[in-house]
């Protein structure tokens, strides 16, 4: 309550919980678009009701639930569709955000080369755009995204 006592955040608020997070790296702009997520109305603020249900989908929905979250999340004009452009703007925020805490592969050590091999994987039309279908599907075949949404990746017979 000290951090906020009118019970709504505002965008700078926010950012400054996850500087707190991630002190290593540069987490405005990524906080900003979940900001975008949560604030359900669009008016400026996240609400206490508007934090539970996202913090509700995000750390207990099904996994088709929180792909849906993350869609929603990526599809930043909100046109049904995740675009390059759209995917590379969030993936550099998650770089920024991270700064140096991980080593990344040599095929996905920028933000380019990461959103380069996640269409090549997910957009099976070749349109340059994914809709949330293929999103859904796609990710689920992504061991990093699995990863970031915090789910367990299913194992094989052989490596129990």
């Amino acid at each position: 309550m000290k951090d906020c006592p009118s019970g709504a955040l505002k965008r700078e608020e926010f950012q400054t919980i996850y500087h707190q997070f991630f002190p290593n790296g540069d987490p405005s702009k990524f906080a900003s678009f979940v900001f975008n997520v949560f604030d359900t109305d669009n008016d400026g603020y996240i609400s206490f009701k508007e934090f539970i249900s996202a913090l509700s989908v995000t750390s207990r929905g099904s996994l088709d639930e929180k792909l849906d979250w993350a869609f929603k999340l990526y599809d930043l004009d909100k046109d049904g569709y995740i675009n390059k452009k759209e995917m590379l703007d969030i993936v550099d925020a998650i770089y920024e955000m991270v700064g140096n805490m991980i080593d990344l592969p040599t095929d996905e050590n920028t933000a380019e080369k990461r959103v380069n091999k996640i269409f090549g994987q997910m957009d099976r039309s070749g349109r340059g755009k994914l809709n949330k279908e293929e999103f859904r599907e796609g990710s689920k075949c992504d061991p990093w995204i699995v990863q970031a949404l915090s789910l367990e990746i299913p194992r094989s017979n052989e490596d129990k």
